[in-house]
């Protein structure tokens, strides 16, 4: 399977928008160093990789189990934080071995990296989720990395949330639509959408930017509802309560419930850590490709933000998303090799006096917040202006396959 890198245009790089907000930065040598870093990683990969993945399974499937087993009793939030904790450790599982974290390291079985993952029938068993693991990995790691900031990036919260940033509605009356979105936004937000760029991949609407519009022809309902949200309300919403039918309507209707519940603080777990990644007063925006791959990767850095980071406990509760400036450089890492990475790649962007920013989760999310309902806004280079059609670079998307971008740049 071929790589999809970023096509990086070939303009001047001495025009470029990161040349001007970080005119003192050498781009090519902090490149250099990164390099040199990253093949200091890829050496030592091994079995403590894979164990600590497989420990992470584990307590996945533990909590699930600890869900199931509380959830006929009554609606109760032991059942609700377990259950919703094991649907979380599976967007981990998605997330990063769907960016083939996993697939260079030594001794890997095949389900554990992106070849075999959410593949075909396995989709229910390794990411029961509202999404289609293709589209996601199409929308996520092909799109939104590829262009993170820019107009083509899917994600880009200001952007996507302009309709309410604009609106006349009261400020508390904002907060409060973006808290019933926080609830409901993998059903809500990630599945139509994800499908929707997937089923458009191939539309000269998405290479010339739109990726808000493209997607919604014929068929898409009926795909939507047939692929994304039958399948999972069947699964967690129909199947797991009627596993308890046999001890009475009493049981089945608390499991019901505690798996409504579950659904509901998983969607505010994963909008809380991944949210906030790259939307703040303090991160950029981007109107035109990056003109060489040193200032790719600088963008990575000051469009991205990194968490409370560095202990087991905190990074899986933040689903190891606490990492994404290191995540955003590398993203076929595996997730222990954040950890190790983080200080150094920090002592990097010290060295080459490149803002690294770093802040509680909560805070973030604040800032996030902020931005999507007015109140603040993004950094911008001078003269942005977001580019359209011939102005923005063509990701490669060979036969239309939804795989990821890999390293996202040749290193």
């Amino acid at each position: 399977m071929n790589r999809i890198t970023p096509r990086l245009s070939r303009t001047n790089a001495a025009s470029s928008e990161v040349a001007e907000i970080l005119p003192e930065v050498d781009a090519e040598a902090f490149l250099a160093d990164l390099r040199q870093l990253r093949r200091e990683i890829d050496a030592t990969l091994g079995e403590r990789d894979l164990a600590h993945l497989r420990r992470m399974e584990r307590i996945g499937s533990a909590a699930t189990l600890l869900g199931l087993a509380t959830a006929w009793i009554a609606p109760n939030p032991i059942s609700m934080l377990a259950l919703a904790f094991g649907r979380s450790t599976r967007w981990i599982f998605m997330h990063h071995v769907g960016h083939r974290g996993y697939d260079k390291v030594p001794g890997a079985p095949q389900r554990l990296t992106s070849k075999g993952f959410a593949r075909g029938r396995r989709r229910f068993l390794d990411w029961p989720d509202w999404m289609v693991p293709e589209a996601w990995i199409y929308e996520h790691n092909v799109l939104h990395h590829s262009h993170v900031g820019e107009e083509r990036d899917p994600d880009l919260i200001e952007r996507n949330t302009e309709w309410l940033r604009g609106s006349a509605l009261p400020r508390p009356l904002k907060y409060l639509i973006l808290g019933l979105l926080g609830i409901s936004w993998r059903a809500v937000y990630y599945a139509p959408n994800t499908l929707r760029v997937w089923r458009a991949r191939f539309d000269a609407a998405v290479a010339a930017g739109d990726v808000r519009s493209a997607g919604r022809g014929k068929g898409y309902g009926r795909e939507l509802w047939r692929r994304c949200f039958l399948p999972y309300s069947a699964l967690q919403f129909v199947g797991l309560p009627a596993l308890f039918a046999p001890l009475g309507a009493w049981a089945a209707a608390s499991a019901l419930i505690n798996s409504l519940g579950a659904d509901a603080l998983t969607n505010l777990h994963t909008f809380g850590v991944v949210g906030p990644n790259h939307t703040g007063e303090d991160l950029w925006r981007f109107s035109t490709p990056s003109s060489s791959t040193g200032e790719w990767m600088l963008r990575q850095v000051v469009g991205s933000t990194n968490y409370a980071c560095g202990d087991e406990l905190t990074d899986t509760l933040h689903l190891y998303l606490n990492y994404q400036i290191e995540h955003h450089l590398w993203p076929d890492l595996p997730m222990l090799r954040y950890r190790e990475v983080q200080p150094k790649v920090k002592a990097l962007c010290e060295k080459h006096g490149v803002p690294y920013v770093q802040e509680s989760v909560f805070t973030r999310l604040r800032k996030m917040l902020d931005v999507a309902v007015g109140k603040t806004s993004m950094k911008r280079a001078a003269g942005f202006a977001p580019a359209r059609g011939a102005e923005l670079a063509v990701i490669d998307e060979k036969q239309g396959e939804a795989v990821e971008c890999g390293a996202t740049v040749p290193l």
